[in-house]
């Protein structure tokens, strides 16, 4: 699986925003800058976001975007399944693909790959944004440090 700019810019504008949880409003043009996010697509993302409950915009000029939740209410799993779709990374797996394979039921490679994509599933609804937030205040940490790899 290949997350796509979608997911990987998205996933970026919505940490931006978990990252100042409960200081008000994050304003488009400071996740655009910070995440260096073009602001015609973020625009598009925020959309997506806001439509699947996310994010909630805040109108006028004390305005922005915030969470529609806590950050350790609302998962990694959640917010690419906003931007992306559902998360596969065999046809077989699940969708319109499996409806036609004639080996569903004994094939090796749908058993793995189901398996795989469930623990996946799995590790990104177990993750949520306070952690994503954590982890990178801990990568910061240890790379001042010097103990991060290039």
């Amino acid at each position: 699986m290949k997350l796509s700019t979608r997911g990987n810019y998205g996933l970026r504008a919505v940490y931006e925003i978990a990252r100042h949880y409960g200081e008000g409003p994050v304003k488009i043009k400071q996740i655009s800058v910070q995440q260096d996010i073009p602001m015609r697509y973020l625009e598009q993302l925020l959309l997506r976001l806001k439509r699947n409950g996310i994010i909630r915009s805040i109108r006028g000029p004390a305005g922005g975007y915030m969470l529609s939740d806590s950050p350790a209410k609302l998962n990694i799993g959640a917010v690419l399944r906003a931007l992306e779709g559902p998360l596969q990374l065999a046809g077989c797996a699940q969708g319109a693909d499996r409806d036609h394979c004639q080996r569903m039921t004994d094939c090796i490679s749908h058993i793995f790959w189901s398996k795989v994509e469930s623990q996946l599933q799995q590790l990104l609804d177990d993750f949520n944004l306070s952690d994503l937030v954590r982890l990178k205040d801990e990568w910061l940490a240890s790379a001042s440090n010097g103990s991060n790899c290039d």
